[in-house]
C-alpha cells in the first residue's frame, strides 16, 4: 500500500519549481504528467489519483514522479473520506505537462475522430477557408474531457505528488477559499444588500442582489441567468448545463456578451422578429465583410467613429449618426481611430441566429492607419 511520505511532497516555491522540473524530464521521456494534490478534505467535487508505487519513474530531491494507477470519478462523500483516510489517494488537479507531439500522439491513439477533425481543421486554415467552414467542422466534433479522453485510458499517464496551496476553483463554491470574507463569514461581490447571512457567497453582475439570513449558500445573478443552492451542492451546475443541453436551451452555448478578435457584442433585448446589440469595436479593429440573407440592420453610434461599408459605399459615422443595412446588401463595420467604438445595432427579420451570415473576405486584421 503506498502512502507518500510529507517529505515526497511540495510545500513552498521552491518546491513547486522542482515539480515542474520533475514534470518536465518525465515529459521529455514522452510521459503525460499531471500533478496530484495532497488532500486535505473529504471533498465529492474533485477527481482522484492513485499513484503506482512499483513504478517510480524519477525523482527530483524529495520528489518522487509515478506511473498512474487509476483515475477515480469524482466520489460520494463516504468514498472520498475514505481516501482522504487511507493517504494513497491525490486529487486530480487537472494541470498537466507533456510534449506537444505526445498528447497528439495520444489524441490519434485514443481519440481518432477529434485527430480526423483537427487534420481537417489545420488543411481548411492553409487553404484559407471560411471562418464559417472551419467553424462548422469544430462544432461537429463531440466534446470529451482530456481526463476521460486520453489521460484516462493512456499507458503513459504519470503523477507527480505535491502539497502547495491549490484550489481548482471550478465551482462557485471554492471562492471560499481564495476570495476575502467579511465578518459573517460571506463572500460578497458586486451590488449586495445583505440582512442577517452568514458563510454564502453572494454575486451580483449588474442589478442588486437582496439577501436575507443565508445560511451557506450560493446566489449568482448574471446577465445569462441566475443560481441559487447551497454551497455543498455547488458542483450540481454542471448537471444543470446537462439539462440545458438537453432542452437545447441557448444560454449553454452563448453568453450574453460574447468576445470576439475585434471586440465584443452584447444582446440587450430580443422578441420575435427583431433583436438589440450593444456592439463594441477596439481602435483599430474591423470586422469581416459580410451579408445577411434574412435580417436587415440598423446602426446608431454611442461612441468613437465608425467606419462603414455598405455595398459600394464606405463613410465614417460620429456619434448620434447612424444608418441602416438593408437584407442581402454587403457591408463591414471598422474602428479607424483610438477610441473603443461603441453603437447600437438593431436587427430585424424573420431569423436572427448567428449562422445567417455570407462572409467574403475574413480579415481580423487591425487597420492600417
Amino acid at each position: 500500500m503506498l502512502v507518500v511520505p510529507a517529505d515526497h511532497v511540495v510545500t513552498g516555491q521552491r518546491d513547486f519549481e522542482a515539480a515542474v522540473q520533475l514534470a518536465s524530464q518525465l515529459a521529455v521521456e514522452r510521459y503525460l504528467v499531471t500533478f496530484g494534490i495532497k488532500p486535505i478534505r473529504p471533498e465529492t467535487g474533485y477527481g482522484y489519483i492513485k499513484p503506482n508505487d512499483k513504478m517510480l519513474l524519477g525523482k527530483q530531491g524529495k520528489l518522487r514522479g509515478y506511473r498512474v494507477q487509476k483515475f477515480v470519478e469524482k466520489p460520494n462523500a463516504t468514498k472520498a473520506a475514505q481516501y482522504l483516510k487511507a493517504g494513497q489517494y491525490f486529487w486530480n488537479s487537472g494541470m498537466f505537462v507533456w510534449r506537444a507531439a505526445t498528447i497528439v500522439e495520444e489524441i490519434r491513439r485514443h481519440q481518432p475522430a477529434i485527430a480526423t477533425a483537427m487534420d481537417r481543421i489545420r488543411e481548411l486554415k492553409v487553404t484559407g477557408a471560411s471562418t464559417q467552414v472551419i467553424d462548422d467542422v469544430y462544432r461537429a466534433i463531440k466534446p470529451v474531457s482530456i481526463d476521460n479522453g486520453v489521460m484516462e485510458q493512456s499507458s503513459k499517464a504519470a503523477v507527480v505528488p505535491v502539497m502547495f496551496k491549490w484550489s481548482d476553483v471550478g465551482s462557485w463554491g471554492s471562492l471560499d477559499e481564495v476570495a476575502e470574507k467579511n465578518r459573517a463569514g460571506n463572500v460578497v461581490i458586486g451590488r449586495v444588500v445583505d440582512l442577517e447571512s452568514t458563510r454564502s457567497i453572494v454575486y451580483a453582475d449588474r442589478r442588486v442582489v437582496a439577501t436575507i439570513g443565508l445560511q451557506d449558500m450560493v446566489v449568482v445573478d448574471t446577465p445569462d441567468a441566475t443560481l441559487v443552492c447551497p454551497k455543498a451542492r455547488a458542483q450540481d451546475v454542471k448537471k444543470i448545463v446537462d439539462i440545458l443541453k438537453q432542452q437545447q436551451a441557448p444560454e449553454h452555448l452563448e453568453h450574453l456578451t460574447v468576445q470576439r478578435p475585434w471586440g465584443a457584442y452584447t444582446v440587450l433585448e430580443e422578441g420575435p422578429g427583431f433583436k438589440v446589440k450593444r456592439v463594441t469595436v477596439n481602435p483599430g479593429g474591423r470586422l469581416s465583410l459580410q451579408l445577411h440573407r434574412q435580417r436587415s440592420e440598423h446602426w446608431v453610434v454611442i461612441a468613437g467613429t465608425a467606419r462603414v461599408t455598405r455595398g459600394e459605399e464606405i463613410f465614417d459615422l460620429q456619434v448620434g449618426q447612424s444608418t441602416a443595412i438593408p437584407m442581402k446588401t454587403q457591408h463591414r463595420l471598422e474602428n479607424p481611430g483610438k477610441e473603443t467604438v461603441h453603437i447600437i445595432e438593431v436587427q430585424n427579420g424573420l431569423y436572427l441566429g448567428e449562422d445567417d451570415i455570407v462572409r467574403f473576405k475574413d480579415d481580423y486584421g487591425r487597420t492600417k492607419n
